[in-house]
């Protein structure tokens, strides 16, 4: 086998064991999931899968790093191009394609909040997530200046407050769905008073 195939299927062998982690954590929680689980569900050996991670918090953090390194891929790659409106980029980053408010929540994100409210006195996860929420506040802060200095947003309120106040507000919902049933915590309806104060703060030109 060539060195190009070869390093192909491994590539397609982590991204297999990859997906089928990230159901295993969707139905179990972070806490609960075993290496073990993983292994059966991805059907691979143990020698199989510790050769691309050592352990659960490594492949957790890679389902995270990927999934939001493909978020600021997309959202850098918008703004590079000429974008008709900043304020339909921010609901294309808090609702998906819809671009509406609705009561979805990432099936991952209670694991997600699990993962880091237990890593209160772990160093290294701590930097971990810091890292992360400030890359957060960058992808909404970008977009914001980018809209502010197109003047489709008005410069009443720095960028990165407004963005602050987006992913405090997006992680209040993550924190509440992992308590409460959907239909109890009201999403939609949060989210549209939510959007509608949003636009004031940005003085939205519309």
């Amino acid at each position: 086998m060539s060195p190009k195939v070869s390093k192909e299927h491994q590539q397609q062998r982590r991204t297999k064991i990859v997906d089928a982690a990230k159901q295993v954590f969707i139905e179990n929680g972070y806490e609960r999931t075993t290496m073990k689980h993983v292994m059966d569900a991805s059907k691979v050996s143990r020698g199989g899968l510790y050769q691309y991670f050592a352990n659960k918090e490594e492949l957790f953090e890679a389902i995270l790093s990927e999934s939001l390194s493909k978020t600021v891929e997309e959202t850098r790659g918008l703004l590079n191009e000429k974008v008709d409106s900043y304020w339909d980029l921010i609901l294309l980053r808090l609702f998906g394609k819809s671009k509406q408010p609705n009561d979805f929540m990432d099936p991952l994100a209670p694991s997600i909040l699990e993962f880091f409210i237990t890593s209160r006195n772990d160093i290294r996860r701590r930097s971990y997530g810091k890292e992360r929420y400030e890359l957060g506040i960058k992808i909404f802060s970008e977009i914001i200046e980018a809209g502010q200095k197109n003047k489709e947003f008005g410069s009443k309120y720095e960028s990165e407050i407004l963005a602050r106040m987006i992913v405090a507000f997006a992680d209040g919902l993550a924190l509440d769905s992992a308590i409460l049933p959907i239909e109890e915590l009201k999403m939609k309806e949060q989210s549209i008073i939510f959007i509608n104060l949003l636009k004031t703060a940005l003085e939205l030109k519309k």
